[in-house]
């Protein structure tokens, strides 16, 4: 098999490459692990990511390859033969982009895994749940979650200020002195309105002009395209799917009601659960509970988020304050515990007391600049996230530095 052209394509992709703006996640991949899966929402960079990796290790090489299951060139041919003929050129790192739109990829993967000696790197929608794949993938896959910017990102991304990360117990014990330092480097209150609109991207660099469009294109893709490939979801449902988006976009936060979601969007109330399951999957909604649940396929969430702020704007220009920042806040926490193994998920809860509770430790309360202590004053580790405020004090936090963990 002549794989030049292959070849000459990557290095067209290459060339418009750059290494000097990396996603967080780079340099927490093992990237010599046999097989390692990035998954994630479109738009985040999972693919710009394994440029990068092969820009820095393989430019000028044949070792290390990247082919998206998505050109129509592989409806034609078997993954498991291009893999092996690209080994016997010499080959090392098969890099496999959109691996989801390949007609059972989880055989091939593993085929390539158990009889070459190839590495793989594949990417992938973050539907797709390596667990639950007919081949046994589990044990022979690395595998990362790619969340999308954080407000961190987004400065460097737009060449406003570089800045470390901070860990969650860094913000909470620590914040006076982190927030004052970044304070003098940047108004980060200034910044932190155009992210909640256009920061949670990284095609942000090309400007605002056609960002929603491109968010909303992005949404269609999801639910058109990558929800039928992954769950098999019949191309009848789409229509109703949508409908559900916006019903939700424009209600978040939403505690859900199913009988009265079924009747406004005529999806029946056995499928509800299971759809409102599937845009989780899809990174457009985040749902919390009071407590963590092992059967979300199954048991109603009690609260519903759209998956970030941005999405809120594309999808309706109703946007309450209060909405945007609990939305960010949710955001941020669950996208800063992606690829921190837990057994059981109860790193975000909702909480009788204030609004989240984080890492069984922390309660906090989401509001502006004069959101008093009163409902959490008798509560121990509990503590004020104030939006509009460039400086914390006491046990006050300024929400924007919740977009410095990772």
């Amino acid at each position: 098999m002549d794989l030049s052209i292959f070849f000459e394509e990557q290095q067209k992709l290459l060339n418009k490459t750059e290494l000097s703006k990396k996603r967080y996640l780079y340099e927490q991949i093992s990237w010599k692990s046999r097989c390692i899966a990035i998954l994630g929402q479109r738009g985040t960079g999972k693919t710009t990511l394994m440029l990068q990796y092969i820009k820095e290790h393989f430019d000028g090489t044949h070792k290390g390859l990247y082919i998206s299951v998505d050109n129509p060139f592989f409806k034609t041919i078997s993954l498991y033969e291009f893999a092996l003929d690209f080994e016997k050129l010499g080959g090392e790192v098969l890099f496999v982009d959109e691996v989801h739109k390949y007609k059972e990829w989880s055989s091939h993967i593993k085929a390539i895994y158990d009889m070459s000696n190839l590495q793989i790197v594949f990417s992938g929608s973050s539907m797709i749940q390596i667990q639950e794949q007919d081949a046994d993938l589990s044990r022979r896959v690395d595998n990362y979650k790619l969340a999308n910017l954080s407000f961190r990102e987004y400065l460097h991304m737009m060449d406003i200020e570089s800045f470390k990360p901070c860990s969650l117990e860094e913000v909470f014990t620590d914040h006076i002195k982190i927030a004052s330092d970044i304070s003098k480097r940047i108004k980060p209150l200034q910044h932190f309105r155009d992210y909640l609109q256009f920061g949670c991207y990284p095609f942000i660099v090309e400007g605002q002009d056609r960002y929603g469009q491109k968010l909303i294109n992005i949404i269609n893709q999801i639910i058109e395209s990558d929800l039928p490939y992954v769950k098999n979801i019949n191309f009848s449902q789409i229509d109703k799917i949508k409908k559900l988006v916006y019903v939700l976009a424009t209600s978040v936060p939403f505690t859900p009601n199913i009988s009265k979601l079924a009747l406004a969007t005529d999806i029946s109330r056995v499928t509800m659960n299971e759809y409102l399951y599937y845009l989780e999957l899809a990174s457009i909604i985040h749902s919390l509970s009071f407590k963590a649940r092992g059967y979300k396929k199954i048991e109603k969430p009690d609260k519903l988020y759209l998956y970030n702020t941005n999405l809120m704007f594309a999808i309706s220009k109703d946007t309450n304050i209060g909405n945007k920042r609990e939305t960010f806040f949710v955001n941020q926490i669950k996208s800063y515990y992606y690829n921190k193994t837990s057994f059981l998920d109860e790193n975000l809860l909702l909480s009788n007391a204030g609004d989240f509770l984080l890492g069984q430790k922390y309660v906090v309360e989401i509001g502006g600049k004069n959101k008093s202590y009163q409902q959490i004053q008798d509560i121990e580790n509990s503590y004020v996230i104030a939006d509009d405020i460039e400086i914390g004090f006491g046990n006050k936090i300024p929400l924007w530095m919740f977009g410095f963990l990772y």
